[in-house]
């Protein structure tokens, strides 16, 4: 980026961001089964992975400066395709535990600034609708500001991926939005934050868009049936317990996995995540074109053990879905030691690590 155009994107994070973060505050925001898997778009093996970790006391700014390391790979690898950016709201009506808006406005303004405008922002809230999420976290405002379009994945195209259920360990048809799975006209990019998480340890950029993608029907709630009879889809994701859902994670990672990993920590969640939690302040952010690399490094901020998160471990393991070797992950900015917290975990630690051990045979 030139210098000026550079100054230019800086300035604009400085004033018209104050601009935005005053109309946003006006609103009163609270701070499976892959038979045809590919290869994530990391080199893996014995190829380092770059993570960009970016500090400071302006959420969008900080979203814009970890993103700004990758500009030319990130501009080349977009090309022509869609832009698809998933946000993480697991719910409609908790801020706390969703992508903030002016995370948001940093990815959206770097994608303004390497000339990418065909954007759309797309969810699928556990529950309620993904319009009722972006009304209530400012998303509106953003999506008109930048022209970008706001999609409901749950009324788009879907296609059938499978995932078992630890209870009968049996494959079952599960509803993925096509958006998400389409990479030769979509580039994905995980808006995800800092959180624990109550049945697999932390969820970071991965288990945003798979978890995301599923789908559910008009009037399904949390459950797999809503009041309205409609069924989500979600639930089977989920597995049945601590080891189908660290399985379905990590086999349905081939095929559902963001290009670009973007997670906020200006403000994380611990304790009872990914809702339920409470916030802590670290004001970073991280992004890399290496999904796994990004979760690795997301970990190591919230002090956990990585070993710990049974779908990140296989995911590691497998050697084929990017980089998870601190000892081969450069950290471009200052080192992630000086920004590291130690997150409170979720009362039932001993029952999501209860993965390592192999449930009893028949």
């Amino acid at each position: 980026m030139a210098a000026d155009t550079r100054s230019s994107r800086r300035s604009f994070l400085k004033t018209s961001l104050v601009g935005g973060a005053a109309a946003l505050a006006a609103t009163k925001l609270p701070v499976a089964m892959a038979a045809d898997a590919a290869p994530a778009a990391a080199e893996v093996g014995g190829a380092a992975s770059r993570v960009s970790l970016a500090a400071g006391d302006d959420r969008a700014k900080i979203a814009f400066d970890s993103l700004a390391p990758f500009k030319k790979e990130i501009a080349a690898a977009i090309g022509s395709k869609r832009v698809v950016l998933k946000p993480n709201d697991v719910i409609v009506d908790v801020p706390l535990c969703a992508t903030n808006a002016e995370n948001l406005e940093g990815i959206l303004e770097f994608l303004h600034s390497i000339g990418k405008t065909d954007i759309a922002i797309a969810e699928s809230p556990a529950n309620g609708t993904a319009m009722e999420a972006f009304a209530n976290y400012g998303y509106d405002k953003l999506a008109a500001k930048y022209n970008a379009k706001l999609v409901n994945l749950d009324a788009e195209k879907y296609r059938i991926v499978y995932c078992i259920d630890q209870k009968d360990m049996q494959p079952h048809a599960v509803r993925v939005a096509t958006m998400m799975m389409d990479p030769a006209n979509n580039y994905v990019i995980s808006a995800a934050k800092l959180k624990t998480h109550d049945l697999v340890g932390i969820t970071l950029s991965l288990k945003n868009v798979v978890v995301g993608a599923g789908i559910k029907d008009s009037g399904a709630g949390l459950g797999r049936r809503g009041a309205g009879g409609g069924r989500s889809d979600k639930p089977l994701i989920h597995g049945g317990g601590v080891y189908g859902i660290n399985y379905n994670l990590f086999a349905l990672s081939a095929r559902l996995h963001p290009d670009l990993a973007v997670i906020d920590g200006y403000e994380g969640m611990e304790g009872t995540g990914p809702v339920n939690g409470t916030p802590i302040s670290q004001k970073v952010c991280i992004a890399s074109t290496d999904w796994l690399a990004a979760d690795r490094v997301g970990a190591e901020l919230m002090g956990v053990d990585f070993d710990k998160i049974g779908y990140l471990s296989y995911c590691a393991k497998a050697g084929d879905r990017g980089q998870a070797d601190l000892g081969k992950i450069e950290i471009v900015g200052p080192p992630v030691k000086d920004y590291a917290k130690t997150y409170q975990l979720p009362r039932q630690w001993e029952q999501i690590t209860s993965w390592q051990t192999p449930p009893a045979t028949a």
